[in-house]
């Protein structure tokens, strides 16, 4: 596809030369070996409909797995990429030539952080069998003090040429932390304009507390949330919830507080509700932003045979959707890096740098699910189904381009104004959604500032998306190098997602060396 507009990037700021992402199948990737996490090379193919991801390593034999269970969505989805970003400009690690062993951040990664992350804790009150980050597990306790704290955060925002805008809290349970508050208001002071946190809902099922985190900063909670009934969370977190998250999101809303569920879906035990937690989310539409599916990634041992019976992928989250709620087709999933001609133009008017999600086609997909809030779910209709959003996008990434070289920006708005109009079909949007309040939609979609304060902003558009964190059996490595999820950790350095808690596991080393014994260990 021509992407018109934007002059192509070859190169990071340090000069590091970037590899083009091939397209079509078969191809070949770079890989790891799920034993000893050497760097392999991978091929992916299609058979019989699917994208399978097979590797050898000469030492540890071959590795097969199912890296998309669509093979048109997955062309697709790298059909709406437009273009690299350019990295960070002053990196930890600067004379790179390996991906990911030589992480910290370094000269060959090309995106800057779109969300930083910073690990309070790996202390938690649940003992849940997918998760990677917990202290009953590892045998230790990792707890920065708040002077650490100080310095992740710093190094999220003295990140150049773009500094981190939104930061997450997360654990372990991130609200055991003793300095948990002062870590909000440390982040509210230091400038961040989103300040969330990953959390399992059990401390702010407490009303007064969920209210002591509005008044420290908290924006919003990407609130653990894998199902509707006992029986998921017996299996996947070892105890029932259910009824204390429904009093978590009373909580949060009584705080003011948006809530992303976060569903960890494995296939054969979960999967089956992915359409109920739709429903459940509206139902709380005053209160619930957004969902952000998450397929479950591997990180122990586990042979070929488990993981085909547990393998989830984001095209079975497509479809199950479609399935489960009748809401959506194939053609309204774009993956998140599809948003770009949005902040490049966004970013040509401002004439400064800002956020651009610059991550690999494969990491996601996600939609907008625009509603009237009188009737939710019955009324809601994905953005593609009211919106041209092929061409949408081709004529932001030429105006883009335009806006750049020009010095009367009001043109440009103007042209952009004509644009969205032209590919807003109005007698197809949902009951209530006149072109005005679109635009209004937009803006506080694409500026949370404008979402939370405008008088009078009423929200219409729901996220819906699957982000899939890769493991050591479908790892890539050009997915990590344009990953815009950062972790930063106690020394300053910072680390992409998913060579932090997969790949050579970095998590394990960091928080080993910034850590102390549990009792009697």
């Amino acid at each position: 596809m021509e992407k018109k507009g934007v002059e192509p990037v070859t190169h990071t700021y340090l000069g590091s030369l970037i590899n083009p992402l091939p397209r079509g199948l078969p191809k070949t990737i770079s890989s790891l070996c799920p034993e000893c996490c050497k760097v392999i090379e991978g091929r992916l193919f299609e058979e019989n409909g699917k994208v399978i991801l097979e590797k050898e390593c000469p030492v540890h034999g071959s590795f097969r797995d199912i890296y998309w269970s669509d093979v048109n969505l997955y062309l697709k989805a790298e059909r709406w990429t437009f273009g690299e970003g350019h990295g960070l400009t002053n990196p930890k690690v600067t004379k790179a030539t390996k991906c990911p062993q030589q992480c910290g951040m370094c000269n060959l990664h090309t995106s800057h952080a779109a969300l930083g992350n910073v690990d309070l804790t790996n202390r938690c009150d649940l003992t849940c069998p997918v998760c990677f980050a917990n202290s009953n597990v590892a045998g230790y306790i990792y707890e920065p003090s708040f002077e650490q704290i100080l310095v992740m955060l710093k190094a999220l925002r003295d990140m150049k040429p773009v500094k981190a805008r939104a930061v997450q809290f997360s654990g372990g349970e991130p609200t055991l932390h003793p300095r948990f508050l002062d870590a909000l208001r440390a982040a509210r002071d230091m400038g961040f304009s989103h300040i969330q946190l990953a959390s399992n809902g059990l401390n702010l099922s407490d009303p007064e507390f969920a209210m002591k985190c509005a008044e420290a900063g908290l924006h919003n909670v990407y609130l653990q949330l894998d199902g509707v009934s006992d029986d998921i969370y017996l299996k996947t977190r070892g105890r029932p919830l259910h009824e204390i998250k429904l009093k978590a999101i009373d909580s949060l809303r009584k705080a003011h507080i948006k809530v992303v569920f976060v569903p960890t879906i494995i296939k054969g035990v979960n999967d089956h509700e992915v359409g109920d937690i739709l429903r459940l989310a509206m139902e709380n539409i005053d209160t619930v932003s957004g969902i952000s599916y998450q397929p479950v990634a591997f990180t122990g041992r586990i042979t070929e045979k488990q993981r085909e019976k547990q393998r989830y992928t984001l095209s079975d989250l497509a479809k199950d959707l479609r399935e489960q709620t009748g809401l959506f087709t194939d053609d309204d999933w774009y993956p998140l890096c599809s948003t770009v001609p949005f902040s490049r133009f966004l970013m040509a008017l401002r004439g400064f740098n800002s956020v651009n999600i610059t991550c690999h086609p494969h990491c996601s997909l996600a939609t907008y699910l625009f509603y009237n809030q009188d009737d939710p779910f019955n009324t809601a209709k994905p953005i593609t189904q009211f919106v041209d959003i092929p061409n949408m996008l081709k004529d932001l990434n030429k105006l883009a381009g335009e806006a750049g070289k020009s010095r009367i920006k009001a043109f440009s708005k103007i042209k952009a104004f004509n644009a969205f109009r032209k590919h807003y079909k109005n007698d197809q949007a949902p009951r209530g959604l006149t072109f005005p309040k679109f635009l209004d939609q937009l803006a506080g979609l694409m500026d949370k500032d404008i979402g939370r304060a405008r008088e009078g902003h009423q929200r219409m558009a729901l996220m819906v998306g699957g982000m899939h964190f890769m493991d050591l059996y479908n790892y890539d490595v050009e997915r990590v190098k344009r990953c815009v999820i950062h972790y930063a950790i106690p020394d300053g350095s910072l680390y992409p997602f998913c060579t932090y808690n997969s790949g050579p596991y970095f998590r394990e080393r960091i928080e080993k060396k910034f850590s102390t014994p549990l009792p009697g260990k």
